[in-house]
């Protein structure tokens, strides 16, 4: 890379990776991408956005949910259940997201719980796992995280194979107990992150990974060395459209190295003309799926228009070839 300031925190990292880091940097208070979760391999929201707007997010988001090892078929309720189904095969789709449309690619894991747990047990709700103990060599809990990570690993490989990015963002929202991983402390959901960077890069390879780490509390942040994007989730109530900068500056607080910021997960789309005046440097927003994009309760189509037609707004069409 030309900028020697900009290292991802593998040493390892694909020339792609390294490349949509770089850019990550450069686009920072100058534009903002474009993104969009989708939860189905349907991807309605990819044709609403499109239909509404005539273009497509230059990010997208995928759910990995279905592809937990530990899902109680048995004991699970419908609802759990048909989320399930309606997720399979969403890694075909980022594939073809990857290939066909040469976008940026970001997943979400909502990790069913490695051992025991039923329904959607990556709740802490539904699952009596350790965390803790998890990360304790040797212990039941550590045997069935560490064979969970090595299954998602295997997945994985198939992008690094093929030369795709990802931005890799496990453990999303971990400054909260909603989740398994956050259900003992800040320090516990670092620990796992830490424990899921050194496997992932010494044992698997998996160098094209751009690794985000997803909490705005400074005393649960993993470290500058395994860190390549600070991100956060933030749903405020609808129709509320701000540049987030108030969310910027207490995310900003976890590190003093400058990383790029993203707002990794939205309910309310940024207002754009807002952002472009103040220059809140944040890289991204992918507002999530569902009824955050496929109603008007949160966003409404003008406003969905208004942040496509931007030209501070980074979408498929503006995205440089960056693999």
């Amino acid at each position: 890379m030309e900028n020697t300031a900009i290292r991802p925190a593998n040493p390892n990292a694909s020339k792609e990776a390294a490349a949509v880091l770089e850019y990550l940097y450069g686009i920072s208070g100058k534009g903002i991408i474009t993104g969009q979760h989708t939860q189905t391999r349907e991807q309605p929201e990819l044709d609403r956005i499109l239909e509404v707007t005539g273009k497509l997010p230059a990010l997208c988001g995928f759910e990995l949910l279905a592809y937990s090892p530990n899902i109680d078929y048995v004991n699970s309720d419908e609802e759990c259940l048909r989320e399930v189904r309606e997720n399979e095969g969403t890694l075909g789709k980022a594939l073809e997201w990857a290939e066909k449309r040469r976008g940026l690619v970001t997943f979400t894991w909502h990790w069913f719980s490695p051992i025991g747990g039923c329904g959607k047990s990556f709740y802490t709700e539904r699952t009596g796992f350790d965390p803790e103990k998890a990360l304790e060599a040797g212990t039941p809990e550590n045997t069935a995280l560490l064979s969970d990570m090595d299954h998602m690993a295997g997945l994985l490989k198939t992008f690094r194979d093929r030369r795709i990015p990802i931005l890799w963002r496990p453990f999303h929202e971990s400054e909260g107990r909603w989740f398994w991983w956050g259900s003992k402390s800040h320090k516990t959901a670092a620990a796992l992150y830490r424990l899921m960077f050194d496997r992932y890069t010494k044992l698997h390879g998996l160098d094209n990974l751009v690794w985000v780490w997803n909490s705005p509390v400074p005393e649960g942040y993993p470290g500058d060395d395994v860190v390549d994007v600070i991100s956060r989730d933030v749903y405020l109530p609808g129709h509320v459209h701000t540049d987030y900068s108030k969310e910027y500056q207490e995310l900003a607080r976890v590190t003093g190295a400058g990383k790029p910021a993203a707002l990794a997960e939205v309910g309310c789309l940024p207002d754009m003309e807002t952002l472009a005046a103040a220059r809140v440097p944040w890289c991204w927003y992918m507002t999530w799926s569902k009824g955050f994009c496929l109603s008007e309760e949160w966003n409404t189509c003008e406003q969905l228009r208004k942040t496509y037609h931007s030209d501070y707004a980074v979408t498929l069409d503006k995205l440089p070839a960056l693999y």
